[in-house]
């Protein structure tokens, strides 16, 4: 099993170890931990391009030293061409999950970038633009070996993706998915990056590459216009908080599922769990889960059109209403609406304190799988998750957000240790995020004993379509029986199961030691100075 990487002059996690290279190196020429996050950021949307790109959005919580967290949501809107008639007119009666009228939201994790470099020009970061995105430059430009993972992912999904507008020539050789080691270049995606560097990531909203952009998604029949990306902003806001018995969390509001993971940690603690890995810690987690989950379903959306307070579920009269809802002993009767992700967290702590838990998504892998054609960008397909029907939580309309399953998280401890942690997957980020804050902070495992521990999903992600309990098959035989026999409908998986994500996590103590993990089921390190 590995072992958690322990430092004292700055710490990184993330799902690809050229990701992690590029935070480390970023620390210790000087930068701070925002300055770190965009340059990883960069070289993730090349390295780990089936899982995120610049064409889709992402989500921060930074927080400086001894400050209060500041929330970043850089989650584009509906365009305003994405209408009802849109649809109807091509004879969908519900929004297609791939092609041209999937890619009907803006990309906002640019702008996300942007007001990362302005908090991060704040904490004394004097990195340019150039020196940040010259590793994901350089990837783009001269290659890197495919992961496994790229050409697992590939062709598992290459009978809905070949022959998308650029997706073929994007991502095969040779009309074929890239062999693991292969060379893997980007050349457009290299210049736009160049471009972005040149002049400046608004640039991917207004002026020479924004018009770039347009024309591009013009042409494949995308209703992303010049004027939703002028309109575009990335927001700052106040992360959702929580206090627990263990300590403060934090997560961001909608139209995130941040909700839920507190909701999650919230209803726990309210169990009080002595003994990790048992029936009543998993079990408990489970249906913690369904509660939250339950919430999730009925109200969380662009909070412009939501008629509810997100904070109100969190208050202690609420949560102790619904702890009367969980059985200890049995399973509620499941399941409830599931949905899907491809996504990348990554976190980061300097030597001066400042911490970032961060995630970067295209939503389903691949996004969209449109790739435009003059940029190299590939477009999410976000938007693939409103309905079309009347009455629904996330209805499409023009300029609405849309519902994200990203959600960072962050936490401080009553003893002063800060930890930023969270993972990639859908469906399964609040559940992940929930058995490493229990097993780390609840139960004192190592950050990476926590991560590298068997985990469950409850519902679906990564494409499959069961919603049911899938366990890994490490977890004990004996536990596995009783979680049966309470009710719960379960699946065993293999060891390391892909569906379960790439979750990662680093940490500060009050003393300046560091801890950092990263996910065996994926490609990445936790790294440290």
């Amino acid at each position: 099993m590995l072992n958690s990487v322990y430092a004292v002059g700055g710490i990184v996690t993330a799902p690809h170890h050229l990701a992690t290279d590029t935070g480390q190196l970023v620390l210790r020429s000087g930068g701070n931990a925002v300055e770190a996050m965009i340059a990883m950021a960069a070289t993730i949307a090349v390295v780990y391009p089936h899982m995120n790109a610049i064409g889709g959005d992402s989500f921060w919580i930074v927080k400086p030293a001894g400050k209060n967290p500041i929330g970043i949501d850089a989650c584009g809107a509906a365009a305003s061409g994405a209408t009802d008639d849109l649809y109807g007119q091509a004879g969908f009666a519900e929004i297609p999950n791939r092609g041209y009228l999937a890619a009907n939201t803006v990309a906002g994790t640019l702008s996300g970038w942007q007001a990362a470099l302005a908090i991060a020009r704040t904490l004394g970061g004097s990195k340019s633009r150039e020196d940040l995105l010259e590793a994901a430059i350089h990837y783009a430009s001269a290659g890197y070996p495919t992961t496994g993972n790229q050409s697992r992912t590939t062709s598992d999904k290459l009978d809905e993706l070949k022959g998308l507008p650029g997706f073929d020539e994007s991502f095969l050789i040779n009309g074929k998915p890239p062999a693991e080691g292969e060379i893997f270049k980007q050349p457009r995606l290299a210049e736009t990056l160049r471009q972005l560097a040149s002049d400046g990531f608004d640039s991917f909203y207004k002026g020479q590459l924004a018009d770039a952009i347009v024309a591009d998604l013009t042409r494949v029949g995308s209703p992303v216009s010049a004027g939703d990306l002028v309109r575009h902003r990335a927001l700052e806001v106040s992360p959702l908080e929580l206090d627990l018995s263990t300590g403060k969390v934090w997560n961001m509001p909608p139209p995130t599922q941040g909700l839920a993971s507190l909701m999650i940690l919230g209803l726990f603690d309210r169990l009080q769990v002595s003994e990790p890995e048992g029936f009543d810690h998993i079990h408990g987690l489970v249906e913690c889960v369904k509660q939250a989950f339950l919430v999730r379903n009925s109200y969380v959306q662009d909070p412009k059109v939501m008629d509810v307070d997100p904070i109100d579920f969190l208050c202690a009269a609420d949560l102790d209403a619904r702890l009367a809802n969980i059985d200890p002993e049995k399973a509620l009767p499941w399941p409830a609406r599931a949905a899907e992700g491809d996504t990348v967290w990554m976190g980061a702590i300097d030597n001066a304190g400042n911490a970032v838990s961060f995630i970067q998504s295209i939503y389903w892998e691949f996004g969209s799988g449109v790739v435009l054609e003059d940029t190299g960008i590939l477009w999410q397909n976000r938007g693939s998750s409103f309905s079309l029907k009347n009455g629904d939580v996330n209805r499409l309309a023009p300029g609405r957000r849309p519902f994200h399953t990203l959600n960072p998280a962050m936490a401080e401890l009553p003893d002063g240790k800060l930890l930023s942690y969270g993972t990639m997957g859908g469906e399964g980020q609040p559940q992940t995020q929930a058995l490493i804050y229990t097993r780390h902070v609840n139960f004192n495992q190592s950050i990476q004993q926590a991560i590298t521990a068997p985990r469950f999903l409850l519902g679906r992600t990564w494409g499959d379509t069961g919603t049911n309990l899938k366990l890994e098959n490490r977890f004990d035989s004996t536990l596995i029986e009783r979680l049966s026999a309470a009710g719960h409908d379960i699946e065993i998986t293999d060891t390391f199961s892909q569906l379960m994500g790439h979750a990662g996590g680093v940490a500060l103590s009050r003393n300046g030691m560091m801890e950092g993990g990263s996910d065996p089921r994926a490609d990445g390190k936790a790294s440290g100075l």
